[in-house]
């Protein structure tokens, strides 16, 4: 069905009424909201200050430490700024894996978005349970080209992500100019990352989590209270739609099924759990493995804390404003200012708690700017370097290289934010390209560990296909919904209750019930996005076990081909591989266990 909004109701006079109705118009209300005095930018400034001194403190530490040393241990540099020298403890490293968790707060999808958390369990047991074969057996440099590429895909999508939500933020709360605050902002990430190393990043995050899960707090008693307590939100958010049964449908281009949440989106978690170069990095900051799982065990627990609180942030935001929809008015411009619009209403008239909420905001954006940075400069150090130097690399170039990448690629983001916001059309699909090296690079790890017989030529042929099958269905999608081919359902929205004044929107707003256009032929590209990683690693492996069963009926295996250390594969697999000659993984465990490990 369709619903235009309405545009002879009562609450939407127009400009000539509204001088003598008394109302407030929609432009003087939302001015009003943007109150960010002193004790609020002094929050603020506090929260960047006690992220600079962190940098400097573990900065300093460690310089004293290899200054004191007399005898360097191999990549000694390398493996106290990237991984903390495998000496972190289990709390701030799961906290730090926890800020790596972004949240979007919107309240027109309704509850499915919540089934999300059920992905949590399976996806936390499947990255638990890899016993520690960090690397694919074969192919490293695949490997290492799919991990790269992904990486750097990341931390851009991070850059635009970070600066779309902070113009956002600074317009609606207080009103300062993101081409003012953002570079403080991303120069305060570049220095304590650049100085401080992982030890910084882990522990900036427990401070930066702890400011964000306050605010968020915060902002959810104080809201509830507003609004006349939990009951009405949970009523107002029933009458809307926005609390529902989950959907059984089996349909794969259905948007958000249960059965699309729980199977898509366990490959989509355990391969970003298991293959991320960010939370390997944090894994391999732990001493034992062990150590690694329990904080694992502590992710859970903590990722669904904070994702269950920002769905509750979604359900208060349509409970304040069910009968009044802030984007249909224009007091919202974007989905993005419904979470600043939501604490301004609530949080404006006590000073300071509006900066305390900027400031988690900011902390999450910092989290995952300064692991984006810090692992970049891991990317370069071993990708890029180590392999095209003959001789290795000294203490002294490894320290400055290392920091030279977090400063060049950080001067590139502080860059980005000036032209990220031109960038339309392009952008989005940019940030869209996630799953086409995603999907690929976890079948990497699923035909290393699961088939002994897929060598690194099948694997390549593998990868390749699955990127490219990937790049189609992706890029098909994306023009698809461009042009208006692929559509998606919202929740119905109302302003027939607001008490200000504004000019209606010119548009009709469509909420079909199936998510999507019921006569459209259903094409490859209409599969729903929580299956994209699935596929992306399922086409590998298909094409990939295909090629190595072609090859053993046609030209045979080397030898050596077939000497595979057991310890490079599943657990369950061991038993029916036979010894290896050469035993490499058995060397690397090692390493890994006195602490000697070479990234």
């Amino acid at each position: 069905m369709s619903s235009a909004i309405p545009s002879g109701a009562t609450t939407v006079p127009t400009d000539s009424d509204a001088a003598g109705n008394g109302h407030q118009s929609v432009d003087d209300l939302s001015r009003s909201l943007q109150r960010f005095n002193w004790p609020d930018y002094m929050v603020f400034v506090m929260m960047l200050i006690s992220c600079i001194f962190i940098g400097i403190y573990f900065g300093y530490k460690d310089h004293q430490k290899h200054k004191n040393r007399k005898t360097a241990r191999r990549d000694s540099e390398a493996l106290d700024y990237l991984v903390g020298g495998r000496k972190m403890s289990v709390f701030p490293v799961s906290v730090s894996l926890v800020a790596r968790c972004a949240y979007d707060l919107k309240f027109k999808i309704g509850f499915d978005h919540f089934l999300r958390l059920l992905q949590l369990d399976l996806r936390n047991i499947s990255a638990g349970n890899l016993d520690g074969n960090l690397r694919v057996r074969y192919a490293v440099l695949l490997h290492r080209v799919c991990d790269s590429s992904h990486g750097i895909r990341n931390a851009l999508h991070i850059l635009a992500g970070f600066s779309r939500f902070a113009d956002n933020i600074c317009l609606r709360v207080s009103g300062v100019n993101i081409h003012v605050i953002t570079p403080i902002v991303c120069l305060v990430c570049i220095f304590y990352t650049s100085v401080g190393g992982l030890k910084a990043v882990v522990w900036t995050d427990v401070i930066q989590t702890t400011v964000m899960v306050g605010a968020m707090i915060i902002v959810i008693v104080k809201g509830t209270m507003d609004v006349g307590g939990l009951g009405v939100v949970i009523e107002r958010n029933s009458a809307g739609q926005r609390l529902e049964k989950p959907i059984f449908d089996l349909d794969p281009t259905a948007r958000n099924t249960f059965w699309n949440l729980f199977i898509g989106g366990a490959f989509f978690w355990t391969s970003t759990n298991a293959t991320n170069q960010n939370m390997i990095q944090r894994y391999l900051s732990l001493p034992t493995l062990k150590a690694a799982r329990r904080a694992l065990i502590l992710f859970l627990f903590g990722t669904t804390a904070v994702l269950s609180l920002c769905c509750y942030n979604g359900l208060l935001i349509y409970a304040m404003h069910h009968d009044c929809d802030p984007l249909s008015t224009g007091l919202a411009k974007a989905k993005d200012q419904l979470v600043p619009l939501l604490v301004m209403e609530v949080l404006a008239i006590y000073p300071g708690l509006a900066g305390l909420f900027v400031a988690g905001i900011f902390s999450a954006a910092l989290s995952s700017l300064s692991t984006a940075l810090n692992s970049l400069s891991a990317i370069v150090l071993e990708d890029f370097c180590k392999p095209f130097v003959k001789k290795p690399l000294t203490e002294f170039q490894v320290r400055y290289l290392m920091r030279a990448s977090v400063l060049v690629f950080g001067t590139i983001a502080v860059i980005l934010v000036v032209v990220v916001e031109k960038m339309g059309a392009v952008l989005q699909l940019s940030m869209s390209l996630g799953p086409v090296t995603l999907g690929p690079l976890f079948g990497l790890f699923i035909m290393g560990m699961f088939f002994p017989r897929i060598n690194g030529t099948c694997a390549i042929i593998g990868a390749a296909g699955g990127l490219l099958t990937m790049s189609y269905i992706v890029i098909r999608s994306q023009i698809s919904i461009a042009l208006g081919e692929i559509t998606f359902a919202e929740k119905p929205v109302t302003v027939e209750g607001c008490a200000y004044d504004f000019t209606p929107l010119n548009k009709t707003i469509t909420f079909p019930t199936d998510g999507a256009d019921s006569h459209v032929e259903k094409s490859l590209h209409h599969v729903s996005f929580l299956y994209y990683t699935l596929i992306g690693s399922m086409v590998p492996t298909i094409i990939g076990y295909l090629c190595a069963v072609i090859k053993s009926f046609t030209v045979g295996y080397r030898p050596e081909e077939l000497d595979i250390d057991p310890l490079l594969l599943a657990p369950f697999l061991r038993k029916y591989q036979k010894p290896s000659k050469t035993a490499h993984m058995a060397e690397v465990i090692h390493e890994f266990e006195t602490k000697d490990v070479q990234l």
